[in-house]
This record gives structure tokens, C-alpha cells and sequence, in this order.
């Protein structure tokens, strides 16, 4: 058969191959990990391919057509079939790479791992074919005969090597076995140890497989090999942010002091002051990318959170205008923060205007409940309440959370029955839900049900054994009717166990001590929780205790220091009337 027929065969291929589905190339696998993507391999000029003098057949040509027409019908199974059978007969590796695609297609690894060896065999100056074939045999789970083809795929074109790492990187990420994973990139590691990419992909596998301090030693050899190379930098300081902050941020600050033009790190350190609390350096660093930027509506708001969290109200306020002005995509984010500005400086007029600008969006819901805030505080509530009831919401969670907000503005207008009544109601309609049953517990409490507050906070810790709150709720009703005391304080003490570091809870367990009469144990138990949280029901108590221990010249410090920051709070009033009438 002559060459052009040959070549009517290599046409029909390539027509075939153009008009089929798209598909991803199975090696084009996305970087893992926050530290950034290295430069892509640039496509190298293969050697031309050398292709066999097969006579193109009329029972080869048949063939080929069934095949196309099954994969152009949909029958992936019947066209890798007749592709690899193909492939197989006339070792041509267009058919071959053509047979690959259609095998993955139809999920036959085994015949992809055929046809793809086919392909690499007769033309072994592909790059694709072996970086395909490598990537088949870890997904398939062929370890060491991948490792074979990374080695010859380096060894094929080594001043590439850097990128082929990264490309060996990408497709080891996704193997569930990590410890596999690492221990073969370590392996490759060891035959070019001086490719950074080859430490940096070592530290990500490490990092993947819960080995954080290979990880940091691999990814700071990358660094040494390359000091310029900011994705090693990231990297480092991003593996440090949890157990050395402070090393972390010394990293990303000494690269900026060599690289101030290195954009990406001085983002990455400016969020990393701002997790450690850095405000005022964290605020000057993006002050420093937005007078680079100054069109770059996302670093005015960034500037304007940072001072609202320094308190630093009129910096915010300009800052928001401006990313209001600049066309900030977010606007109804912008508008809600500018009335939490305006709700800091005690313009609520100002705070309402700004609320009901917010149209759409994350914060439509917060918006609507804080005009509602605002307009119970003035004495608004029905107009409150109103607003709150015609919220529209989009699930469950959004509609409890509303009424527990109309329940919280009834509690604070002194309306408790008309709160239990709501909260009850919304309880009748979702009886299993946590946060509703222990709202509606505690109203039922307030408002003198205790049978009905026993009931749903034995009912809430059926449900969720693991409730703390529910528990010390339940413990601490008893120990003020001061009913079955030894129950109430096994329950408290429950509390405790499931939430330690509790001041809330240390007070009730505290109190129940009281109540069982040991009164070291009660002072040294509400002494910590007094250290944890200064508020004046647990002053209240260990002032109580230390009374009637006869430590009266510590207890009446106590009540008057509690005073003078909770001047009219009704619990201490009555706890110093009660012993100083």
C-alpha cells in the first residue's frame, strides 16, 4: 500500500479525534496545597515520529469506522475495544494514543495501561506518552512500575527535570496511600537531589501523609537550592503558622526584606499578622499592597475590618466609603459593615440607612435582624417583630435563629410569656430541635414551669448526650429551688467534665458544693470560676459562701469591687441586702 494511503489513515484519526467529546488529559492534574503552582513544562519539539508502513486494509479501515462510530454513538466499551485491537495490529501510536483515550473513557484501566505502552514503545520520543502512562499506573495503583516510568521520563528530558517534578507532584497528590506516595517521591528525590521542585514536592506529599517535620526539612532544602523561590517561602512559613507563629512570620517577613516586589507573600503575611492578632502592622502592610493598587476596591475593605477590629472608627469609615465608591463587587457587604460602624458610633438613624441597603447576599439576613434590634431598642418592638416575622428565609436554621431573635427582644422588653409563647410555638413545629428546646427549657424556667423545663432538658440530652449546657441548666434549676440536691450536683458535675474550662459551669458546681455543705470545696471551685470570668452571679455566690464560712471582710470586697462595675445588677443587690439588711 503507498504512503498516502497511509496517510488517509493518519486524516481519518485525526478527524475522528477532533470531533469526539473533550475530555481532560488525564496528566493535567491540579496542584494541591496552598503553595502556589510552579511554571508550567513549556512544550518541547518531539523528535518527528516514526511511523509504520502498514497497508491500510479494508478490514483494518472497517475496523477503525466501527470503532469511531460506537465512541460517536456513546459505546465507550465497544470503541476501546475495537481502538485497542487496533492499536495492537498496526503499532501506530497515533491509534495507540487514540485507544488510550477511549479505554480511560469507558473506565478500562487495563487496556489504557496497554495501549499506552504501545504508544511509548513506538515512539519513544513522546514526553506525553510517558507522562500519561506514569499517571495511569498510579491511579490504578502501580507504584513501581510508575516509579520506573518517572525515572525514564527524567531521564528523557533533564533539564526539564524541575517542572517534571512538579507534573510528578500533581499526579501523586490525589493517591489515597500517602506514606506510598512520599516514599516514592523520596525515592526520585534521592536521584536529583539538588531540584528544589523535587524537595518542595517531597514537603508536600510529607505534609499530605501528618509528617510535618520531614515536610519543614524537605521544603527548607527547596529554599536553600532556591532562595528566590517564593512557592518554598509560602510553603515554609504556611508549615510553621500553627506551631511557630512567630518563626512564621520571620520567614515571609526576611523573603519581603530581599523581595519587597513579591506581592503574593506580602498578602500571605499580611493575613498571617492579622491570625496573630498583628492588627496595626497587619493594617500597614495592606495599606502598603492598596497605595499600589489604589483602584483595588478588596484592600480598602480589608484596611476597613482591621481598624473596626482596632476600634480605630474613623479610618474604617473612610476606608468602607472608598470600596463603595470604587465599585466593590460585595456592595451589600459593605453596606452592612457600615452600619455596624454607624451602630459603634451610636448613630442608629445612620446604622437603619445603611441596613436597608443591604439588598442581597450573606448578610441580607443580619441586616434585617439588626434594623430590628435598633427599632426595639426604641421602643419599636411590634414594629420589631413585624420585620422579623416577614424575613424571608431559605431553610430551618435561618427560620429558628429568627425566632430566637424575636424571643431575645420580647426577654429584654420584660414580655417572658409572650417570648415562652413563641418560642414554644416555633418548638411545636420542629421538636427535635437543639437550640429550641433549650431556649423554650430556659424560658419555662423563667416564667415559673419547672416541670415543662425538666421535661425538654431531659429531652434535649436524650437527644445530644453530649450537651453541656443542658446538663448545668438542668443541675442548677435544682440547686435554686434547692431540690434533690444530689442529683443536681452529679448533673452539674457532668457539665463540667464535658466542658472544663466552663466559668459558667465552675459556678454551678461551685454552688451545688454550697448546697451540700462543703464550703472549702464551693470556694475553691467558685474562686476559679471568679478568676475565669468576673460577672456578678458568681460574685454573688463566693461572696455568699465566704459570708457564711465567716470570711465576711473578703465577702463584702467582693460585692462592692462587683459594684462598682455592675452598679444596679438585682442579684447582688439582693445577696448584700440578704446578709447586710
Amino acid at each position: 500500500m503507498t504512503q498516502f494511503k497511509f496517510i488517509l489513515l493518519g486524516s481519518l484519526l485525526l478527524s475522528a479525534c477532533a470531533h469526539g467529546p473533550e475530555r481532560t488529559p488525564v496528566n493535567q492534574i491540579g496542584p494541591h496545597g496552598n503553595a502556589g503552582q510552579a511554571e508550567p513544562l513549556e512544550p518541547q519539539a518531539e523528535e518527528p515520529q516514526v511511523l509504520p508502513n502498514i497497508e491500510l486494509s479494508s478490514a483494518l479501515l472497517y475496523e477503525f469506522l466501527i470503532s469511531e462510530i460506537a465512541s460517536q454513538r456513546g459505546n465507550d466499551a465497544l470503541a476501546a475495544e475495537g481502538s485497542s485491537d487496533l492499536a495492537k495490529k498496526t503499532l501506530d501510536p497515533r491509534l495507540a494514543m487514540r485507544a488510550a483515550h477511549l479505554a480511560l473513557q469507558s473506565g478500562q484501566i487495563d487496556k489504557a495501561i496497554e495501549a499506552l505502552r504501545i504508544w511509548r514503545d513506538a515512539d519513544p520520543s513522546s514526553l506525553m506518552a510517558r507522562r500519561m502512562l506514569s499517571s495511569v499506573l498510579v491511579r490504578s495503583g502501580k507504584l513501581d512500575e510508575a516509579r520506573e516510568e518517572f525515572i525514564n521520563l527524567l531521564k528523557a528530558d533533564e533539564s526539564h527535570s524541575a517542572q517534571i517534578f512538579i507534573q510528578i507532584y500533581q499526579i501523586l497528590s490525589p493517591y489515597p496511600d500517602k506514606t506510598a506516595t512520599l516514599k516514592l517521591m523520596r525515592e526520585l528525590v534521592q536521584l536529583y537531589p539538588r531540584v528544589a521542585e523535587a524537595h518542595w514536592g517531597a514537603a508536600q506529599l510529607a505534609l499530605a501523609a501528618g509528617d510535618g517535620a520531614l515536610a519543614l526539612t524537605e521544603v527548607r532544602q527547596a529554599r536553600h537550592l532556591r532562595p528566590e523561590w517564593d512557592v518554598a517561602v509560602s510553603l515554609e512559613a504556611l508549615l510553621l503558622q500553627k506551631t511557630a507563629p512567630q518563626q512564621s512570620l520571620d520567614v515571609l517577613h526576611s523573603y519581603l526584606g530581599s523581595y519587597p516586589e513579591a506581592r503574593e507573600i506580602r498578602l500571605q503575611y499580611a493575613r498571617a499578622l492579622l491570625d496573630q492578632k498583628q492588627y496595626k502592622l497587619a493594617r500597614d502592610e495592606f495599606q502598603r499592597m492598596a497605595d499600589e493598587n489604589p483602584d483595588n476596591p478588596d484592600m480598602a475593605y480589608a484596611i476597613a475590618l482591621i481598624s473596626l477590629q482596632m476600634n480605630d472608627l474613623k479610618s474604617a469609615e473612610i476606608q468602607l466609603k472608598q470600596a463603595l465608591s470604587k465599585g466593590k463587587k460585595e456592595q451589600d457587604t459593605v453596606q452592612y459593615y457600615l452600619g455596624q460602624l454607624s451602630e459603634a458610633k451610636k448613630n442608629d438613624d445612620e446604622a437603619i440607612a445603611y441596613y436597608r441597603e443591604v439588598k442581597d447576599g450573606e448578610y441580607l439576613v443580619a441586616a434585617q435582624i439588626r434594623i430590628a434590634y435598633l427599632q426595639s431598642r426604641r421602643g419599636q418592638l411590634a414594629e420589631a417583630r413585624l420585620l422579623l416575622q416577614q424575613i424571608s428565609v431559605t431553610d430551618n436554621q435561618q427560620r429558628v435563629q429568627l425566632v430566637m431573635v424575636e424571643a431575645q427582644l420580647l426577654r429584654d422588653a420584660n414580655q417572658f410569656d409572650e417570648a415562652y409563647r413563641v418560642l414554644n410555638q416555633a418548638l411545636e413545629k420542629q421538636p427535635n430541635h437543639i437550640d429550641l428546646l433549650y431556649e423554650t427549657g430556659m424560658m419555662a424556667d423563667k416564667i415559673g414551669k419547672p416541670d415543662v423545663f425538666e421535661q425538654l432538658m431531659r429531652k434535649l440530652i436524650k437527644i445530644k448526650p453530649d450537651h453541656a449546657q443542658a446538663y448545668n441548666a438542668l443541675g442548677y434549676g435544682m440547686l435554686e429551688r434547692n431540690e434533690r440536691i444530689p442529683e443536681a450536683l452529679a448533673l452539674v458535675e457532668k457539665a463540667l467534665l464535658l466542658a472544663p474550662d466552663d466559668a459558667s459551669i465552675m459556678d454551678s458546681v461551685g454552688w451545688g458544693y454550697y448546697r451540700s455543705g462543703k464550703l472549702d470545696e464551693s470556694v475553691k471551685m467558685l474562686r476559679r470560676a471568679y478568676a475565669g470570668n468576673a460577672n456578678p452571679e458568681i460574685a454573688a455566690h463566693l461572696g455568699e459562701v465566704l459570708w457564711v464560712r465567716g470570711d465576711k471582710a473578703e465577702a463584702k470586697k467582693i460585692w462592692q469591687d462587683s459594684l462598682k462595675e455592675n452598679s444596679g445588677n438585682e442579684q447582688l443587690l439582693a445577696v448584700i441586702k440578704k446578709f447586710e439588711p
